[in-house]
């Protein structure tokens, strides 16, 4: 009868008990843990941010007084025209960038292009 070897039973994988993150390779000379996905995306997109949008709302206002000083110079503006302008401006974008989102969709992709905003405007 021949013989067989006999070796120990694997070791179970744990699951994550929810604690702090444990990653491989912080030592010298070790290879760094992937990190999920996306972080170095999002730590890229908040690096890039600039430290002049602190007020999105001054952002639009001096959009709009350099759209209007092109028809008419000296205009004023009162706070709640800007406000009714950003909020209408923002319902417009994402209810294209809704329609885009579909129209990716239903060409069976999940990234947005310059051709699905064109469709979407001409709906």
């Amino acid at each position: 009868m021949a013989r067989t070897k006999q070796t120990a039973p694997s070791p179970r994988k744990q699951l994550h008990q929810g604690g702090p993150q444990e990653r491989a390779g912080h030592g010298r000379g070790e290879e760094a843990a992937p990190l999920p996905a996306g972080t170095v995306a999002l730590r890229e997109i908040r690096a890039t941010r600039s430290p002049r949008s602190a007020d999105p709302q001054a952002a639009l206002q001096r959009l709009v007084r350099e759209i209007a000083q092109d028809f008419k110079t000296d205009l004023r503006f009162q706070s709640s025209a800007v406000m009714a302008l950003q909020e209408a401006s923002e319902a417009y974008l994402v209810g294209l960038f809704e329609d885009t989102n579909l129209c990716a969709i239903h060409a069976k992709r999940v990234t947005i292009m310059p051709k699905d905003i064109q469709l979407a405007r001409r709906a």
